[in-house]
Parts: structure tokens; sequence; C-alpha cells
């Protein structure tokens, strides 16, 4: 039997009050499946910049690429922002994918819950960051596909998911990306 999949859970949205965060905590919270679910935070990464790479990697980039390395899968949340994901998102797809030919992204499984108080669910940044996901050889979950809108009204004045049907969705979720893993991770 397989240990629990360590799991870098990606939050794009960086205010205080991120209804990706939000989500990401209810998912995490459920603890419905043998996963194992560490924050890779992204705010303090500086702006991936060849020039640093060259003279001296900041230790932020490369505290944040031993951690991806080190976890046997990736969970995305995303807002969208003009149709993409958040700029602090692709900053850390940038840093985890070099130096060339050393990409802590390499093979990973991945997933994407976008989450938007709009109608919508932000697919556009969805959709946009597989995109990404392609040329970093991270294999993507297709189903269930994950759009959550009208994430404003789910949660409580502590940031607690109310929503029932959000949080059976989470769960199934969650199992499915769970076997996902297993299916498709490096053994």
């Amino acid at each position: 039997m397989l240990t629990a999949a360590k799991v870098a859970v990606l939050v794009g949205s960086l205010r205080k009050e991120s209804l990706n965060r939000k989500m990401a905590n209810a998912l995490v919270s459920l603890n419905a499946s043998p996963l194992n679910f560490q924050f890779a935070e992204i705010g303090n990464l500086p702006l991936y910049n060849e020039d640093l790479e060259k003279q001296y990697a900041p230790e932020e980039w490369l505290s944040f690429r031993r951690q991806i390395k080190s976890a046997d899968a990736a969970l995305f949340f995303t807002p969208e922002y003009n149709r993409s994901v958040p700029g602090a998102l692709k900053n850390a797809l940038d840093v985890g994918s070099r130096p060339y030919g050393s990409s802590s992204w390499d093979g990973k499984p991945a997933a994407v819950i976008s989450v938007s108080p709009g109608a919508i669910g932000a697919f556009g940044a969805n959709q946009h960051l597989r995109q990404s996901f392609v040329f970093l050889n991270m294999p993507a979950m297709q189903q269930p596909e994950a759009y959550i809108g009208g994430a404003k009204e789910m949660f409580d004045a502590e940031g607690k998911l109310t929503n029932e049907t959000t949080r059976e969705f989470l769960n199934k979720f969650a199992q499915a990306f769970s076997s996902w893993i297993e299916m498709t991770r490096k053994r």
C-alpha cells in the first residue's frame, strides 16, 4: 500500500479574504481522501528573472522549488484575472520550472479548481492554467472539472463553507484527485 500522497496546494489569490483560499481550506478540512495537503505559498516569491538565476537564486525560489519537488502532486485554486491566471500564480509556475531542464513540476499530477463570485466560475483561468500544464509535463485530471461560481455566497462570516452541495462536490473531487494521483504519479 502506498503512503498518502503529498499534495502541494497553490492558491492564486493573495488577498486576505480570498474566496479561493477559503475554498482550498474547505477542501483540506474535509480530509476526505488519503492525501496530505501542504500549502505552497506564492506571495513572497520574487518575480522570475533569469539574471538572478545566473548570479544567485533567491532563497524564496530555492525553498519553493524544494517544496514542489518533494510533493507527489499539485492542486491549484485560481481566480480569473483578465481571462487568465493571476500574475503571482504565473510567476510561481515560472519559478518552479527553472533553471531550464530542472523543472520542479515535471511529471506531477495536477488538478485545478477555479473559484469566482461570478457565474462562470473563472472558466478562462482554469483553461489557461491547463495550457501551462501541457508544457510543464503535468498530467491534469480531466474529470470532474471544477468551475465554482457564486462563491461569495457560500461562506459564513468566519470563512467556513456553508453550501452543502459544494461540500459534497469537493469531497468527490478530492476522491477523484486521489485516484488520479495514484494512477499517474512517478513511483
